[in-house]
């Protein structure tokens, strides 16, 4: 290491222990100063006392040891290390002020340092003051902690001492006030001193009241808002009282055979509810699930939380639905959980083994939780959203109903636009390898399939349908031909194919007389009342444009171009696709039956029957005129002249408003409110700004007017000469 490393960390070193030194002589007093401030102001005060001597004292412990700088290292050296030869003050010397003989005797001392190390430049410490200073900061301390507390003198007390006349208490004074608040165990909150007469602590919190008043009365007690009175008993010169919190109110002390308080203001007490457990269901992320194939167990997860606390276990209920229609039962078992986490937020996790439980095709299995919290001595509870798990009995049934009814499942063959697409794709990825002649079959044959599959959804469109009925589209389109063909038979390109055939002759020959078997064999039927009413008009419109866009494929196939008829098949998918979103499709409907319109008054002038226009409007009455009176009693009056009182306005009448706020409690947000606002009104008529504020809460719960018929306009002078010929004809 080398001497200046070795210089800068012996100065270092030196510095803290200067700053520490400064530091512990000084924190006793520190202590000291805000004891005292504890005592005269309170614990804000001291508090502030605490943080700003602590700031000072690491400012002038800072300051004092940067005092220790090179001069005062090169001092110690020189006393410490006679072998620097009082020369200590070249290491700190510039290289171009140092003549040849005195760089000579830098490196020598230089070597000396490396050699034998920096000396211990600590300055000692200050230990008879650190410990006297100690003792006399406690000393201190102790004092002022058992100094007897002096009340607060009394304007009254003070003129009878500059007086020397004892003049009689005109008020009660209250000497010492304290309100103890123990709320329930299950909250796990401590017990604290509040140091006013207001309070906010869950329900069910104990309270306890200690007075100490000057003159003492014959009796005082506790009395609330709504008439509930706690009597405070005396032990000794002090009054105590309890009462347990269920409900928020206001209160004052109320003395008998005593002088009225100095202060007679209510005080609030807030009764925080507790809120019952909150369930959310992390897993699975919907209400129902179905079973999927291979799957033997369901898994289920749940979070729990609560403002104070939540039970550790929590119950299961598992149902099993079995049957269907009116054969339906119901089997119902309960699973405990043991719930992980804290104690305010809980995870409840369970895997369901199927088997075990009994699930089969076609039954159900509904899941759902429930928690309780930790209140005393009745607990709240919470339950969760069912969850099911469905196991369909035949996924490919589709729900069919009588006219007027929803059908809800399309039709299995709205699916195949898709194969039609894979077969063209796959067919121009052949295109190299195929011959000209088969590439035009296979396009001609993809291009009928897409024929079919026009004409199925024509049907619901109630257009034309040719030929025969044909089963739905299958994705072995190319197999259907091939095999409907003889081995043998040549392909004629330029015959027209069985699917064009539109007088194809049945299986069943006609019977005489039979109409329909006759149009079955040599027509066609479109239109369809049924059909053409299936679907909405915006999805009617949506699959219009998919017939539109399929025709356009079929025309590109037919003429063996498959790559041109891609975007359109695509197209159609897309339109399809919107048509299968839908969630619902509506079947016939009857429309309505409006009775006739009777003709036989048309202008003829007879106005039996019709509403007078001189009608005079009625005013109606508010639904709850209390508020209204109360708000416009309320009314400072702006416009009253020079010199009118309050006791000018209207009499309040504070009897109807407490009843209406008795009757109509819940739908206000704080009662409180009101209740301070209208005993602060009552005690000083006089107060203006009382009157302003209980106005305001008044405001809000002012039913909104209902709404009025604006008055008709004069019109202009043509109009004007119609309504008075119309009076005239009226009096003739």
């Amino acid at each position: 290491m080398t001497a200046a490393l070795l210089l800068r960390n012996a100065l270092r070193t030196a510095r803290q222990r200067r700053a520490l030194d400064i530091a512990w002589r000084a924190l006793p007093w520190l202590l000291a100063a805000a004891t005292l401030a504890l005592r005269l102001s309170g614990s804000a005060t001291a508090i502030a006392v605490l943080l700003a001597g602590a700031v000072a004292l690491v400012v002038v412990a800072l300051y004092l040891a940067r005092r220790l700088d090179t001069r005062w290292l090169v001092r110690e050296l020189d006393a410490q290390r006679r072998d620097l030869e009082d020369s200590s003050d070249l290491l700190f010397a510039s290289e171009s002020s140092l003549t040849g003989l005195e760089r000579l005797q830098r490196a020598r001392l230089q070597q000396r340092l490396q050699a034998s190390g920096a000396p211990d430049l600590r300055p000692r410490w200050s230990t008879r003051a650190i410990v006297v200073g100690a003792i006399l900061a406690t000393l201190v301390i102790a004092a002022i902690v058992s100094w007897p507390s002096r009340p607060q003198a009394a304007f009254d007390n003070v003129l009878a001492h500059v007086t020397g006349e004892a003049a009689a208490p005109t008020h009660t004074r209250m000497l010492e006030q304290r309100l103890q608040v123990t709320p329930p165990a299950y909250t796990r909150q401590p017990a604290r001193e509040e140091r006013g007469l207001d309070a906010k602590a869950p329900q069910g919190t104990r309270l306890q009241w200690m007075f100490r008043l000057a003159p003492q009365p014959t009796v005082a007690a506790l009395v609330f808002h709504d008439g509930r009175r706690v009597a405070l008993r005396r032990v000794g010169e002090t009054w105590h009282g309890e009462h347990v919190l269920m409900k928020s109110a206001l209160y004052r002390l109320e003395l008998r055979d005593a002088l009225p308080l100095r202060e007679a203001k209510a005080h609030r007490l807030d009764a925080i509810a507790d809120r019952p457990p909150q369930l959310r269901v992390l897993e699975p992320d919907r209400s129902l699930s179905l079973l999927t194939p291979g799957q033997r167990s369901w898994a289920v997860a749940f979070e729990a939380s609560d403002d104070y606390g939540v039970a550790p276990s929590a119950q299961l209920r598992i149902t099993l639905a079995q049957g269907s229609g009116e054969n339906i039962t119901f089997r119902e078992q309960t699973m405990a959980l043991h719930g992980r986490g804290s104690a305010t937020v809980k995870r409840y996790a369970q895997r369901l083994e199927l088997a075990a439980l009994g699930l089969a095709a076609g039954d159900d299995l509904i899941v759902q939780l429930i928690v309780h919290d930790n209140r005393t001595p009745q607990p709240q509870s919470a339950r969760s959203p069912s969850l099911i798990l469905r196991w369909p009995s035949d996924l490919g049934t589709q729900t069919t109903g009588l006219e007027g009814m929803v059908k809800k499942v399309l039709p299995a063959y709205f699916r195949s636009q898709r194969q039609i697409i894979i077969d063209a794709e796959a067919l121009l990825k052949q295109k190299k390898k195929l011959a000209g002649d088969h590439y035009l079959q296979r396009s001609d044959e993809i291009g009928v399939d897409q024929r079919l599959l026009r004409l199925r959804y024509g049907q619901f469109l109630g257009e034309e349908s040719d030929g025969a009925p044909q089963p739905p589209p299958t994705n072995d389109a190319e197999d259907a031909h091939d095999e409907s063909r003889a081995p043998d038979a040549p392909h004629d390109e330029t015959a027209a194919p069985a699917h064009d055939d539109e007088h194809a002759t049945p299986g069943r020959a006609p019977t005489f007389g039979e109409d329909a078997a006759v149009l079955e064999q040599y027509g066609h039927t479109h239109d369809h009342a049924e059909a053409a009413t299936l679907l909405d008009p915006d999805t009617r419109t949506i699959l219009k444009a998919a017939l539109d866009q399929m025709w356009q494929s079929e025309l590109n196939l037919r003429q063996g171009h498959p790559e041109l008829a891609l975007p359109y098949a695509y197209r159609a998918l897309k339109h399809i696709k919107e048509v299968q979103q839908a969630s619902r499709i509506y079947l016939a409907r009857v429309g309505p039956e409006l009775p006739p319109i009777d003709e036989s008054r048309r202008l003829g002038g007879d106005r039996a029957g019709l509403g007078r226009r001189d009608d005079a409007l009625v005013a109606t009455t508010a639904a709850d005129p209390t508020l209204a009176t109360l708000w416009q009693a309320l009314d400072e009056a702006p416009s009253a002249p020079r010199g009118t009182t309050v006791a000018d306005f209207d009499a309040i009448d504070f009897t109807a408003l407490e009843r209406w706020l008795r009757e109509h409690e819940a739908r206000i947000a704080d009662p409180l409110a009101f209740v301070t606002a209208i005993d602060a009104l009552r005690n000083d008529p006089d107060c203006t700004p009382c009157r302003r504020h209980l106005r305001a809460l008044l405001w809000p719960l002012l039913p909104r007017p209902a709404a009025t018929v604006p008055r008709r306009g004069g019109g202009d002078a043509s109009g004007r000469r119609y309504l008075d010929a119309l009076r005239q004809e009226a009096t003739q």
